[in-house]
């Protein structure tokens, strides 16, 4: 397995740590264990900064002309997405998901590298807007990030970026109608084309007939219905499910629910008139207009979602298996990114500040991110317990097997904090290995974990969230005597 690449500076390692979350989190959809996301997620990564540093050193040669090209994290994407089938055709591919392999030899994986005009319209519209454009675009509408950090992370004022991701999506739609008169059609496509354009043009035009019956068969005229219309609700699966492919929907809910729980939101707010119920009856018919042309391209885009979507074990198939329930960990302690900046060997590295799902039930149920699942009640006498503590602290197991385990430490504080230090000691001699959304220290059987840059603000009666893989022998009962920055926390 290839090495992560190094960094080449203080930014470039900001990028990483930004990226590497994503990548793993569709190389687990990709993969049939949790060593394998982390061997496909390496490799696909190597492989994709590769292409980001040659794009950047092709467009300084060539006198700032600019070669068309996805945003980082797309492309890091479709990067796992090569990575996958190069292993396929390298007869690796009992490691990948078995409904991902039919994919990727059928008429479905061949689009993503056949001719150019016969891929999605959503790549081709993505890879056509200006990288800055494709980027916001991106992690508005896909990644699920509120506007401030979107503009924290691109540079944009916040006050204004809620206008330039409206002016971005127009753009796509141009560059998506473009693409559309360019891809090749049959008679009956193409005689729908100039009518598809205007009514997503015009939401508040009525829908014929004829072609609602049209968009509810055919699957290209739905999915160019869909980017054409980047106001209906559509716009984050088009661009998912036509940017990575196999799996891109369900890779969407991921990001969903990965931002609900780490930043403590869902999708990125609404600009004015364009949240609330509609003030005016003009408005409401114009909503029930637009929501019968969504509702025909989302029946036609459901034969689209089944090949996208991966289909794991069911409930009732883990339910049935002979395996025990907890025999192995929900994922491998993966390889930490590479500082910008040499570590002394003396100095501890800090783990990569990533979430790792947990599968429940079948092997992609895509449950609630780390954080979310009930406590667990230690029976052990609790020394840091205090009736006065202005915290409390839940440990919960989330698994455990043969020497090893995962778990999960949830602090509620009733203070606001600018930072966070949280520590507690181990009964029974276990030892922390990888840590996510915070950097682990340990002496001794006591534990200190620290805030990563992202998460240091707390809010008031706010909630601090990370989680470990461990190892154990003979015992391990739950830890006691948890500290907030020093002071003592009640145990939940």
């Amino acid at each position: 397995m290839p090495d992560l690449p190094n960094p080449k500076d203080a930014a470039e390692a900001a990028l990483f740590s930004e990226c590497w979350d994503a990548v793993l989190s569709y190389a687990d959809l990709c993969t049939a264990g949790a060593t394998a996301a982390t061997q496909l997620a390496t490799e696909a990564f190597a492989l994709g900064i590769r292409e980001v540093r040659a794009a950047e050193t092709g467009g300084a040669r060539s006198n700032g002309r600019r070669s068309p090209r996805l945003p980082v994290i797309p492309l890091l994407l479709t990067a796992v997405r090569t990575t996958a089938a190069a292993w396929e055709a390298e007869g690796q591919g009992h490691d990948l998901d078995p409904d991902l392999r039919l994919w990727l030899n059928s008429e479905k994986g061949a689009r993503y590298t056949g001719p150019p005009l016969r891929r999605p319209i959503a790549l081709r519209g993505l890879r056509d807007l200006q990288e800055a454009d494709a980027a916001l675009l991106w992690l508005a509408e896909v990644e699920s990030l509120p506007r401030s950090v979107v503009a924290r992370r691109l540079g944009l004022d916040p006050a204004l970026v809620g206008e330039e991701l409206d002016q971005v999506r127009g753009l796509f739609r141009d560059r998506c109608h473009r693409n559309h008169l360019d891809t090749p059609m049959d008679a009956q496509c193409r005689s729908y084309a100039r009518l598809l354009d205007a009514i997503t043009r015009s939401p508040a035009a009525d829908i014929p007939p004829d072609l609602s019956r049209h968009l509810a068969t055919c699957v290209d005229c739905a999915e160019a219905a869909a980017c054409l219309r980047p106001q209906g609700g559509g716009l984050p699966a088009a661009l998912a499910g036509g940017v990575i492919g196999w799996g891109g929907l369900a890779y969407l809910e991921r990001r969903r629910r990965a931002a609900e729980v780490r930043l403590g939101v869902g999708r990125p707010e609404a600009g004015d008139g364009q949240s609330g119920e509609p003030k005016t009856g003009a408005d409401r018919a114009r909503v029930i207009r637009g929501g019968l042309l969504v509702a025909a391209v989302m029946v036609s885009l459901l034969a689209l979602a089944t090949s996208m979507m991966p289909f794991g074990g069911s409930d009732n198939e883990a339910a049935s298996s002979d395996a025990p329930t907890d025999s192995s960990p929900v994922a491998a302690p993966r390889p930490s990114l590479p500082s910008a900046t040499p570590t002394p060997k003396s100095a501890s590295p800090t783990p990569s500040a990533t979430t790792p799902t947990k599968p429940e039930g079948g092997r992609h149920s895509d449950p609630e991110p780390q954080g979310t699942s009930a406590t667990t009640q230690s029976s052990a006498p609790d020394p840091g317990k205090s009736a006065s503590a202005t915290c409390t602290a839940a440990y919960h197991l989330d698994s455990q097997w043969t020497d090893g385990f995962q778990a999960t430490v949830t602090v509620t504080t009733a203070d606001a904090l600018d930072t966070w230090r949280v520590a507690w000691s181990f009964r029974d001699g276990q030892r922390v290995g990888q840590m996510w959304d915070a950097s682990v220290a340990q002496n001794g059987s006591r534990v200190t974990a620290t805030a990563a840059d992202y998460n240091k603000a707390v809010p008031a009666d706010g909630k601090i969230t990370f989680g470990f893989l461990g190892s154990w022998q003979g015992r391990n009962s739950s830890p006691y005597d948890f500290t907030l920055n020093g002071l003592a926390c009640a145990k939940s």
